[in-house]
């Protein structure tokens, strides 16, 4: 149990941290970092394994008890099992959650399992194969499949499917939500964010994944090219698909009387009539959720962001190397202190999607 439970300046109980635990990624997809992938950082700049269950050691008594373990992609990380399996060790840590590409999964899902992991959220953009290959240029669907069936076989629940969507893509978004229809599958429509800039890192490599012009005034997609129009406003996103499940002949969308699957956050969840999962739509742009926003974000070298959308950060490495358990918390109570009201309307940050861990 936790010693403090602590509130933001806004009345808003801090219970959940993001750990992007590795800025490396397997994919490199358009909208979340470029084709070169992102600058390396060094191995001392990153945290250890320790230093991060430590810190999470440290924060449950703050009233944290939910743990997400991100990316870039967190199981090319050689520590992430014994990781999972220290967090699991942790007093007050309830709920133990993973966000991954799911190429990796099938092989490494036992081993996830068996070190205490509760659940996954796999990401996928789309059925089609050439346009999978397209958006995560190194990827390919048959991975990401084969990810959703080891999710499932070990026992996670719930499984979610995490699809950006963007307009300029026209991705087969109710074939995507048929897929909660069979299995247990929560499948969930992630409004396009404003995450990188063009300042990150310079200007990219030309790859155009798709016609250009086809929405608003960038002629391929590139996380420092970010375009409004490309935003799909959750409403308008869940009117089409549910028209679509009535042409379909499987009956439109019902909202969720219990508010849907456990771990549900910022997810607004619907369902077809007798689907065995759900389908979610997470409105970052059009309807801010920022009043129950209840997360921190750690980044893998270090710093605790208190709102994905400010470039605000507390570094905190140094202080954990230095054994200053005083000093870590101070940092951290400080970075609750300066969590904002709600964040702003922007049209990019200071490190790409990747580099934050979501």
């Amino acid at each position: 149990m936790a010693v403090h439970d602590l509130h933001d300046g806004f009345g808003r109980s801090i219970t959940y941290l993001r750990i992007s635990v590795t800025d490396k990624c397997n994919y490199r997809c358009v909208y979340c970092m470029p084709e070169e992938g992102v600058a390396a950082r060094g191995h001392d700049e990153l945290l250890t394994a320790e230093e991060i269950a430590h810190f999470v050691r440290l924060v449950a008594n703050e009233g944290i008890s939910r743990v997400r373990l991100t990316g870039g992609e967190p199981l090319v990380s050689h520590r992430i099992v014994p990781l999972v399996a220290a967090l699991r060790a942790i007093p007050g840590i309830e709920d133990i959650s993973l966000t991954t590409n799911g190429a990796l999964l099938p092989h490494m899902a036992a081993d996830l399992c068996e070190a205490g992991l509760d659940r996954v959220n796999i990401s996928l953009d789309t059925l089609d194969a050439e346009q999978f290959s397209r958006i995560t240029r190194l990827g390919r669907l048959e991975q990401a499949l084969a990810g959703i069936d080891a999710a499932l076989e070990y026992g996670f629940d719930p499984v979610k499917v995490n699809t950006v969507v963007v307009r300029r893509l026209q991705q087969d978004t109710f074939g995507l939500a048929r897929l909660s229809v069979d299995r247990p599958v929560h499948v969930r429509f992630i409004e396009y964010m404003p995450i990188g800039n063009e300042e990150t890192i310079g200007a990219c490599k030309n790859e155009p994944h798709c016609p250009p012009g086809v929405s608003g005034s960038a002629p391929e997609l590139h996380p420092e090219a970010w375009d409004a129009s490309d935003i799909v406003p959750s409403d308008e996103l869940r009117a089409q698909i549910s028209a679509a499940g009535e042409a379909a002949g499987i009956g439109p969308l019902l909202p969720v009387a219990d508010g849907g699957p456990s771990g549900a956050g910022p997810a607004q969840y619907w369902r077809f009539a007798q689907a065995k999962g759900t389908v979610g739509f997470i409105s970052a742009m059009s309807n801010h959720f920022c009043s129950r926003c209840n997360r921190l974000r750690l980044t893998a070298d270090g710093t605790i962001r208190p709102c994905l959308f400010s470039d605000d950060e507390y570094p905190v490495r140094d202080a954990l190397r230095a054994g200053d358990d005083t000093r870590v918390l101070e940092i951290y109570r400080s970075a609750i202190a300066h969590k904002p009201e709600e964040h702003d309307t922007t049209d990019g940050t200071a490190r790409f999607m990747s580099q934050i861990g979501g």
